[in-house]
């Protein structure tokens, strides 16, 4: 048994940036015992590592990465940990909204985790492609003012791990990957706006942000465990630059059910596509309205374009009634939308 898995089950050490190096080193050659990547991923999603151990898997990771080229300043990037109720793609519309409004957004995501339509699975319904490189990413963040990079931003470690457990999902253990997912993807953006589902993990996760340097980070959670901030709640904003939180008041508040029944995602028979060009065109719940204009202007707030939440609302919800972030789509897609039903969570 390798020693990281061994130090994961008994809890005994820290797991150091040297003996994760190993492990991966390992698991490429092949050379693990079958079952040690199980092992490993049920246990880290069984219960979070330590922050240290965490810091140091993600360095092992990060120094194998080849050299990132790509000049993103002036970029936002705004992702989840997934996990949390049932919503339709909240931080996907925001970022079209931010991007309608002005910001500069670099959208990463992935496919279905804990949803039947993930970010990447809603933009191939949408008939907008991810990026296959930085080079293109760069293109089209300058030609449209958004972008939407693909898997090459994670560490080929992770597509690894998803291979070496086959035939099991890697949604039934990979809890832990889409965790840390937000700190995975090298995209050398100026600011992150985080959402947090489980509370419990922020101690672990603003110890791991604290440690970032280059970007602002914020991250963000709700008594919902919505991984966005909701305009319904009171939301707060965890900062990796040593300042006192961020405390966002509740606009409207409403009692729980009724706020996720205002969030939730396509049901049952409606179309995907429609559901959320509907969302981002305003004609959405007026929760759905509150809570992709909060988000846009927490981008807009956190990417420096404006500097007082207020505003930043009121922009967000004019990118939102023009239509401004509803036509963005169109110019982003290279094929036909595709439309279909795919009711559950989405993020």
């Amino acid at each position: 048994m390798h020693e990281v898995l061994r130090a994961l089950i008994h809890r005994d050490r820290t797991v150091d940036q040297e003996l994760w190096g190993s492990f991966w080193d390992q698991l490429r050659d092949g050379a693990l015992r079958r079952g040690e990547t199980v092992a490993l991923l049920s246990s880290l999603s069984t219960r979070m590592p330590d922050p240290d151990t965490l810091i140091g898997m993600l360095r092992s990771l990060d120094e194998r990465r080849p050299a990132v080229a790509a000049r993103l300043d002036g970029t936002v990037n705004i992702v989840g940990t997934g996990g949390g109720p049932a919503t339709f793609n909240v931080s996907t519309a925001a970022a079209f909204v931010a991007a309608a409004m002005g910001v500069r957004v670099v959208k990463t995501g992935s496919r279905a985790y804990t949803s039947s339509c993930g970010s990447h699975d809603l933009l191939d319904r949408l008939g907008i492609g991810t990026t296959t490189s930085y080079g293109q990413t760069e293109a089209q963040l300058e030609r449209h003012g958004i972008t939407f990079p693909g898997t090459f931003v994670y560490p080929r470690e992770v597509a690894l791990l998803a291979r070496s457990i086959v035939p099991l999902d890697l949604r039934m253990i990979g809890g832990f990957v889409n965790s840390v997912g937000p700190f995975l993807a090298a995209v050398p953006v100026s600011a992150q706006l985080v959402g947090v589902s489980d509370r419990s993990l922020l101690p672990t996760l603003g110890r791991l942000a604290a440690t970032v340097t280059g970007r602002r980070i914020w991250l963000c959670s709700n008594e919902l465990g919505v991984d966005e901030l909701v305009g319904s709640v009171d939301n707060v904003l965890l900062t990796n630059d040593g300042a006192d939180p961020i405390r966002l008041p509740a606009e409207a508040p409403v009692p729980a059910a009724d706020a996720l029944a205002g969030l939730r995602p396509a049901g049952a028979g409606e179309d995907v596509v429609d559901h959320f060009l509907g969302v981002l065109s305003g004609a959405g719940t007026d929760l759905a309205t509150r809570t992709v204009r909060l988000n846009a202007a927490a981008l807009a707030v956190a990417g420096g374009l404006i500097a007082q939440w207020p505003e930043a609302v009121g922009a967000a919800d004019d990118a939102l009634r023009c239509g401004a972030a509803r036509d963005l789509v169109d110019r982003l897609r290279t094929r036909p939308a595709h439309r279909g039903a795919a009711p559950g969570r989405a993020r």
